[in-house]
């Protein structure tokens, strides 16, 4: 029996444009499961990552959210200004704490706070969304994570890019309570050490929350362990099954 599905659609004020989400499953936490670089809203179950999970969604444990994002028309475009990356995702950010964030919660009964996973460019969004709203979340999974976008950017700073960088803002948040918040949300950081992985990237993010006291899980898989979905089927299950039901 296939997994119940629903999809939403909405013109997005904060990005004047039409967003979509999925959800499949009935009960559970909430996993918001954000795309790879080029992936959309509908992504995970074209690549079978809702058919990895099904078991924990058949069993009521997650409901799990696909959504889109901005990122082919921002750190993706080549043809795009840096200042307009930026920008286009800080107004991504707004879509999330505004709009997706408040109706996921609705739809979920108020279950919360909720759980983030993704994948590659994927990744830094969840690092990102997690540590810059750490209210929403308590466990974060980022895999084969890009987060370093400096080569994407020109030499070009400005604060949108700075409170969007992770590498960034990170090192520099004094104590307070965003960073209070942000040591009740675990991290899991996984990489592979194969084909296309960055695993420096992932250790880089990990010391910069360890030495924050940020819960940071560091985890690096080996030579044969490549950037690619056989990878992330594998590893997000595994770590949903075991992580999420820390307190």
């Amino acid at each position: 029996m296939p997994v119940e599905k629903k999809v939403w659609t909405w013109h997005s004020p904060s990005l004047n444009r039409p967003m979509s989400v999925a959800c499949w499953g009935h009960l559970g936490e909430p996993v918001v499961l954000f795309p790879t670089a080029g992936g959309d809203f509908e992504e995970c179950e074209r690549f079978l990552m809702i058919k990895a999970l099904s078991p924990l969604i058949e069993a009521g444990r997650i409901k799990v959210y696909g959504i889109g994002t901005i990122s082919q028309d921002a750190w993706l475009d080549t043809e795009a200004k840096p200042w307009h990356k930026s920008w286009l995702q800080a107004r991504f950010d707004e879509y999330l704490v505004r709009e997706l964030f408040p109706h996921i919660a609705r739809d979920s009964g108020g279950y919360g706070p909720f759980i983030a996973a993704g994948a590659s460019l994927g990744a830094y969004n969840t690092v990102t969304a997690a540590a810059r709203h750490p209210g929403w979340f308590r466990l974060a999974i980022a895999m084969s994570g890009t987060y370093d976008f400096d080569r994407w950017m020109g030499g070009h700073r400005d604060d949108e890019y700075y409170f969007h960088q992770p590498l960034y803002f990170l090192p520099n948040l004094g104590e307070g309570p965003i960073l209070d918040a942000l040591r009740k949300v675990h991290f899991v950081i996984a990489s592979g050490r194969g084909r296309y992985e960055a695993p420096w990237e992932s250790e880089r993010l990990a010391a910069i929350l360890q030495a924050k006291g940020v819960p940071c899980r560091l985890e690096l898989w080996g030579a044969d362990v490549h950037h690619d979905w056989p990878t992330w089927r594998s590893m997000l299950p595994l770590f949903l099954d075991k992580l999420a039901r820390l307190g």
